[in-house]
């Protein structure tokens, strides 16, 4: 007989039918995403806060051809984006007052902020200065409570650093990342367990990690909006139509994401890469494409910290077939010269319309793989 006590800590909904499921639900992982609101333009408005309530937008000199790196909640009601040039997003919103990125007082920031972190947790897994994951499934604090955990930080963080921090609350990475967003800014969402069905069913499959703009145009076209509709699917029939992220797709359907919350990793490469909605044709349209993609690419090399090295650069090309090849050489240069080089070569492989393209640099690690992350660098 089970433990009488069962029914006061399970959801009404969730029926036991084998003391396994009942041991797989009480060590069900507790995951938290933790993401800044607009985080470099909070820290300018919080510094200088003449520029609260205004169209304000991180990035470089539109007469540079600079690019928008984050922009305030204002600028975004005007369609400023990040990634957009400053031109673009002058043309959009003529009085958005753009500032050039303050790195040290954002790394400063971040590192105030992991530091809160580690109260509840050492499980902790940046993805960029202002974003991480948070496992929290052993956490003594709020007597093991995910959602006063992350109650808690965001306090702290309006307290201590003047800013918000918008957190999702899940059983795994997928959800937690999505809840985040649900109620941003300044918001907590938190999906429990016995919410998980019900949540993904009507969770529209753009919403999907990994799933861009071609992939839910293609999945609309074989009638496919939401996870309810993906889940009619079988999995050998997502693979022969989206190959091994068939199986991805199949699994994210039903709110299944294994991936545990790392801690320890550092990153091998940083690199940027677009879907276009159109293939392009031929060599030319492609290279007319990278002078864009290496505007985006230096402002994420921009964010990674000193303990970091970049190193040779490579490209992609998936082309209309899904094939691909990726081209990298060492002792290159990260000019665009270099880059269309390399472009090029890549393309003569395959010599047909291509679907995405890619471009990046390995990266060294200084540290040698051995200190603990002490930024949000990613």
């Amino acid at each position: 007989m089970l433990y009488t006590g069962v029914s006061e800590i399970l959801p009404a909904r969730f029926i036991v039918t084998s003391v396994r499921e009942l041991c797989l639900y009480m060590t069900q992982r507790k995951i938290i995403h933790i993401d800044c609101d607009c985080f470099y333009a909070a820290i300018e408005m919080r510094d200088d806060p003449t520029l609260a309530s205004k169209p304000l937008a991180v990035g470089g000199s539109a007469e540079r051809r600079g690019v928008i790196a984050t922009c305030n909640y204002e600028a975004r009601a005007y369609g400023v984006r990040s990634a957009m040039s400053s031109r673009h997003a002058l043309t959009l919103c003529p009085d958005l007052t753009i500032v050039k990125p303050r790195m040290d007082a954002y790394r400063e920031a971040s590192k105030e902020i992991q530091a809160i972190f580690r109260d509840y947790t050492d499980l902790i897994e940046p993805l960029s200065l202002d974003e991480a994951y948070l496992d929290v499934s052993d956490s003594q604090s709020f007597a093991g409570s995910a959602t006063r955990i992350a109650q808690d930080i965001r306090r702290r963080v309006s307290n201590q650093l003047h800013i918000t921090v918008s957190a999702g609350v899940a059983p795994n990475k997928f959800l937690a990342k999505i809840a985040s967003d649900w109620k941003k800014p300044n918001g907590l969402f938190v999906i429990t367990p016995d919410l998980v069905e019900d949540f993904v069913s009507a969770l529209p499959v753009n919403k999907l990690h990994g799933v861009g703009k071609v992939t839910a145009d293609k999945l609309g076209r074989l009638g496919i909006v939401n996870c309810e509709e993906l889940r009619d699917w079988a999995k050998l029939a997502l693979v022969r139509e989206f190959g091994s992220f068939g199986e991805r797709l199949w699994g994210l359907a039903r709110g299944i994401d294994e991936r545990p919350v790392q801690n320890d990793s550092r990153r091998q490469s940083i690199s940027v890469e677009n879907t276009y909605d159109v293939d392009l044709p031929d060599l030319e349209a492609c290279l007319d494409k990278l002078p864009e993609l290496m505007a985006t690419l230096a402002g994420r090399i921009e964010r990674i910290d000193s303990s970091y090295r970049p190193g040779k650069p490579f490209v992609k090309v998936k082309f209309h077939d899904f094939t691909q090849t990726t081209l990298e050489q060492a002792g290159a240069g990260r000019d665009l010269e270099s880059y269309q080089q390399l472009l090029t070569q890549a393309f003569k492989r395959g010599g047909k319309p291509v679907r995405l393209l890619g471009i990046g640099v390995r990266l060294q690690d200084l540290r040698g793989g051995h200190e603990q992350l002490e930024l949000f660098n990613r």
